[in-house]
C-alpha cells in the first residue's frame, strides 16, 4: 500500500463524516490545500474556524474547480444534485467518492448526472460515524480500525480503484469491496433495520400515557439500545427511503421472528421461550466486531 498525496481535497458536506475524512488526511500530511462547501453558511465558516477546512468555498462547483480529490459527504438525497453542480468542473483525473451509507441509488444518480465523469466515481461507504452529527464532532481517528466498503463501477479502472482503496487505508480503515446489491442487502440487515427498530423502539415508549415515567426508569440496558435512536433525522429519512426495498425484506424477517415471540407467550411456552433467547445470545455471543476481515461479495447473500 502506497500513501497516497494530493494537492487539494474538495470537501462537499462539512460535517462529521466529511470532517473526520480532512482532518485524517490533513494530520497524515497527505493533503496540501482543502476547499469546503456545506449549504449553510455558518457551517461553513465554522469548519474554517475549527481548521478542517482552509477556504470556505460558496458553490460546489468553487470548491471542486481545480481538485484532484473530492468527497462527497451530503445526505444520499442530495448526492445527484451534487453531482449535477460538479460534473462541468470536474478534472478528468479526479478521485471522486462519497460516503453514502446506501449505494444504489447513489450509483444511479452518478449515472444520470456525471456523464463522462462517471469514471472519476468510486463509491465507498466507511463504517463509521457517531450518534451526534455536526463539524464540531469531527475527529481525525474516527475511521482507524473501521472498515471501508468500496462498490466500484463497471467503468472503475483498476488504477482508480487502488487510489481509492490507498486513501481510506491511510488514514487508517480496512478496505474490502463488495457488489452494490449486496452492499445495500447487507447494511438493510445489520445498519438500517437496527437503527429503524431503535426509531420504533423510543416513539412506541414515548407515545405512552405513562412514557416519561418508564423513561426516567431506564437503565444501561434501554441506554445501550436505543443510542442510535439519536441519530440524525435527515440522515437517516434518506437512508431509509433510499433502500426501502431492501428494509422491508428485513421488515419481515423481523416480523417472523417477533412472531415467534409472540406465540411462545401467547400460548405460556416457557421452554420455545428459553430457546428463542438462548438461540439469539449464542449467536450474538459468537460475534465480535470484523474490522480486518475480508468482505468481498458478489451475491446478495
Amino acid at each position: 500500500m502506497t500513501s497516497p498525496s494530493f494537492e487539494r481535497l474538495a470537501l462537499i458536506g462539512c460535517g462529521l463524516m466529511g470532517g473526520s475524512f480532512a482532518l485524517a488526511l490533513r494530520q497524515a500530511g497527505l493533503v496540501h490545500t482543502i476547499a469546503g462547501f456545506s449549504a449553510s453558511d455558518a457551517t461553513r465558516q465554522r469548519a474554517v474556524q475549527l481548521q478542517v477546512i482552509d477556504q470556505a468555498c460558496t458553490s460546489v462547483a468553487q470548491a471542486v474547480q481545480g481538485a484532484d480529490l473530492v468527497l462527497l459527504a451530503v445526505p444520499v438525497g442530495a448526492m445527484q444534485a451534487s453531482f449535477e453542480a460538479m460534473r462541468d468542473v470536474l478534472a478528468p483525473n479526479a478521485l471522486l467518492m462519497d460516503v453514502g451509507s446506501t449505494k444504489c441509488d447513489v450509483i444511479a444518480a452518478a449515472r444520470a448526472s456525471l456523464g463522462e465523469r462517471l469514471a472519476c466515481f468510486v463509491p465507498a461507504h466507511p463504517i463509521a460515524g457517531k450518534e451526534v452529527a455536526g463539524i464540531e464532532h469531527a475527529e481525525a481517528g474516527l475511521y482507524q480500525n473501521r472498515r471501508t466498503v468500496l462498490t466500484p463501477l463497471p467503468k472503475t479502472g483498476i488504477a482508480r480503484l487502488q487510489a481509492a482503496h490507498d486513501v481510506w487505508a491511510a488514514i487508517g480503515s480496512h478496505v474490502s469491496t463488495m457488489t452494490p446489491e449486496a452492499h445495500d442487502a447487507t447494511f438493510a440487515a445489520v445498519s438500517h433495520l437496527p437503527h429503524m427498530l431503535a426509531f420504533a423502539a423510543v416513539n412506541a415508549l414515548a407515545s405512552q400515557p405513562q412514557g416519561s415515567a418508564f423513561l426516567d426508569m431506564a437503565g444501561p440496558g434501554f441506554r445501550d439500545f436505543s443510542r442510535i435512536a439519536a441519530s440524525d433525522a435527515a440522515v437517516w429519512r434518506d437512508i431509509l427511503s433510499a433502500n426501502s426495498a431492501e428494509v422491508l425484506r428485513q421488515v419481515a424477517h423481523f416480523r417472523a421472528a417477533l412472531g415467534q415471540f409472540e406465540t411462545a407467550l401467547t400460548s405460556g411456552d416457557t421452554h420455545a421461550l428459553q430457546h428463542l433467547i438462548q438461540q439469539a445470545s449464542d449467536v450474538r455471543a459468537g460475534w465480535q466486531l470484523q474490522a480486518h476481515t475480508s468482505c468481498n461479495s458478489t451475491s446478495d447473500d
